[in-house]
């Protein structure tokens, strides 16, 4: 018997019947053509997820009508011939691994014209929406004339008809998050008054998309289960639309929040700062109303909790996206019970974060994540087995083992400390780090699994390097906290960042942070949901900056709810009331304080990558002793060193 026997029991769609109850969400995709076209890494990153065992993967961001719903510069235009090819080659890659090929028909609505979260560039192109309005920013957008709304409803069938030929066996129409048929929907527009009026446009899409597909052919809506904003669509809303459309799709997929406000986004992708799966109830209140299928999505990630919402009949399927990225074969994992290999999702959002970056898709734990193609066909294996030392076991070192052990090298991985876990070990404290340490027991499960040897205690020293006579030395000895010097940074009030979570440190009830980066700004959302009195002092003029963009957005949401924040303004002397700081104009202020966390950065310890660099044939330093980085580049590093031996 499965271990999770509702979430792998097949279900019927229209013609079709599921494998089990997982659909690999729709995501952006940025790594296409100039033109929107995929390409055949864009094409090996949908296969991936297929191989892993959902039974849909469903293609995202592709546009009805590019003229006027193209929200930001690449997105897929299901009205040029000239996809057709790429379209079809994603189909079959899909299917050849017995997965359902889906693809997502979308309209930006106004964000065809206006400013978008995911890109600015629109090209010059009017903004259309459901009615006459002038944006916060000052920027106007027009009513959409009846014979375009016609013309964009026609295109929504030619999309269907059009995918329905390139070879996708179902389609998602996208109803939600702030898009074309969301923003007709909701109130907050006065588009037709009542809510029979306002539900008129997707009606007519789907009537349109029916006519076009066929009897049978799957359609699959994604509608809001509420927009949680004041005056907007509502719950209530959310079940009357379910209500109205149950007749005309196969499967509701409930989702929430709006895309292109910032507040609103991280509940469309929730973050750690909210509960796994904060949006299902949801869905379970719209199954309650309607006979069809129903899909929750946003930040599931655990194969028990999927089961217990097919079990519990909260929803029909669940509908993953980011636990995808982070895992691929989460579906085949979950079903052969090999749960302890699931990588699992930090719900970060680096991942998208990356999209406005370099244009393209990364994953924090996952560095397959933009190198499908090359995985899947360029990496040689090696050309001779060696014996690889490897000095540190942070997040990095404990890569670099498992990749390097499943090569075939013989690994030996040495930590000086007890444990390892390196950066990582802070998160078994801190509630809303839980997906963070999941992930280090997942790194220290792989590395029981494989064949390397773990020496805890173990320095690497230069001595040490010639007992082992390895072929290959890797140092990840990470960083060191930067003390600044500013008088009485030595007092026994002052408590280093790294050590706050020590059994023989005490934290006052009132705190100031001195040092307001992300590693500042998340202990100070912990403390000040422990109850404390929480200031952050930073000395340039905005916290956080190097936080992921929109994993940023979340997280000044939590410290404009707990935390005092004072931009612009240096530490200068900590006495025993607090600690006295300068402000840009150069005014003096105490800030009061029974504890002060010193959380200015971190020093790469190169002393000792000086130390060891000529002890081995081949020599290596990765992680934070290379520069002080994030988890992301220690994960990536680590594995692309240890696949390059």
């Amino acid at each position: 018997m499965k271990k999770y026997p509702n979430l792998f029991s097949p279900i019927k769609l229209g013609n079709l019947t599921l494998k089990n109850r997982i659909i690999a969400a729709p995501t952006s995709q940025f790594n296409l053509s100039p033109q929107g076209y995929l390409t055949r890494e864009s094409i090996a990153y949908y296969e991936l997820k297929a191989a892993g065992g959902v039974a849909v993967v469903t293609i995202g961001d592709s546009i009805v009508h590019t003229k006027t719903g193209k929200a930001h510069r690449l997105q897929i235009p299901l009205d040029d011939e000239m996809v057709l090819t790429s379209l079809g080659d994603a189909a079959k890659a899909i299917k050849r691994h017995g997965a359902i090929p889906s693809i997502e028909l979308q309209h930006g609505g106004k964000y065809g014209g206006l400013p978008s979260l995911a890109g600015k560039d629109v090209e010059g192109r009017i903004p259309y929406g459901p009615s006459h309005e002038i944006t916060e920013d000052g920027l106007e957008v027009f009513e959409m004339p009846e014979e375009l709304i016609l013309e964009i409803v026609e295109a929504y069938g030619k999309a269907a008809a059009f995918v329905k030929r390139a070879g996708y066996e179902m389609l998602m129409v996208h109803g939600a998050h702030g898009w074309l048929l969301s923003q007709f929907l909701s109130p907050k527009v006065k588009y037709g008054g009542s809510f029979e009026n306002r539900a008129r446009l997707i009606l007519m899409v789907l009537d349109c998309i029916r006519e076009a597909v066929g009897p049978g052919f799957p359609i699959e809506l994604r509608m809001n289960g509420d927009e949680f904003i004041e005056g907007g669509f509502t719950q209530e809303d959310g079940i009357k639309l379910a209500k109205l459309v149950e007749n005309k799709v196969d499967l509701i997929n409930v989702s929430a929040g709006n895309h292109e406000i910032p507040e609103l986004f991280v509940r469309t992708h929730p973050t750690f700062f909210l509960e796994p799966g904060c949006n299902v109830y949801l869905a379970t209140a719209i199954k309650k109303s309607v006979k069809v299928p129903v899909a929750c999505v946003g930040g599931i990630t655990d194969p028990e909790h999927m089961e217990e919402i097919i079990a519990s009949g909260k929803a029909d399927i669940v509908e993953l996206a980011r636990a995808l990225l982070a895992d691929p074969y989460l579906p085949k994992k979950a079903s052969a019970g090999k749960t302890e290999e699931i990588t699992p999702c930090l719900r970060c959002l680096t991942c998208m974060s990356e999209i406005l970056v370099r244009n393209t898709v990364i994953c924090t734990v996952n560095p397959r994540v933009g190198n499908e193609f090359e995985n899947k066909f360029l990496l040689p294996p090696p050309e001779k087995l060696k014996k690889v030392l490897i000095a540190g076991g942070g997040p990095g070192g404990m890569q670099a083992a498992i990749t390097a052990a499943a090569r075939g090298h013989q690994v030996i991985l040495c930590e000086k400390t007890s444990s390892l876990g390196g950066g990582l070990k802070f998160a078994e404290h801190i509630p809303f780090k839980d997906d963070l340490h999941k992930f280090r027991k997942h790194l220290e499960y792989m590395i029981r699994a494989s064949k390397a040897v773990v020496l805890l205690n173990t320095e690497v020293t230069p001595e040490f390097v010639g007992s082992q006579s390895p072929d290959v030395l890797i140092v990840a000895v990470g960083a060191t906290p930067i003390i600044p010097k500013i008088p009485g940074i030595d007092i026994d009030k002052v408590v280093l960042a790294t050590d706050i979570h020590n059994a023989d440190v005490t934290i006052g009830d009132k705190v100031v942070i001195l040092g307001g980066g992300l590693v500042g700004c998340e202990e100070a959302v912990y403390l000040a949901k422990s109850g404390k009195d929480v200031t952050v002092i930073e000395m340039l003029d905005e916290v956080a900056r190097d936080a992921p963009v929109f994993y940023r957005i979340a997280l000044m949401v939590e410290l404009g709810k707990y935390v005092k924040v004072v931009t612009a303004t240096e530490g200068k002397a900590i006495t025993e009331e607090g600690i006295l700081c300068v402000d840009s104009d150069g005014k003096e202020k105490l800030y009061e304080a029974d504890t002060i966390i010193c959380a200015v950065g971190q020093r790469s310890l190169t002393s000792i990558v000086d130390q060891l660099r000529d002890t081995a044939p081949e020599f290596y330093y990765i992680g934070d002793c290379v520069r002080p980085q994030k988890v992301t580049e220690a994960i990536s590093t680590g594995y692309n060193t240890a696949m390059s031996l």
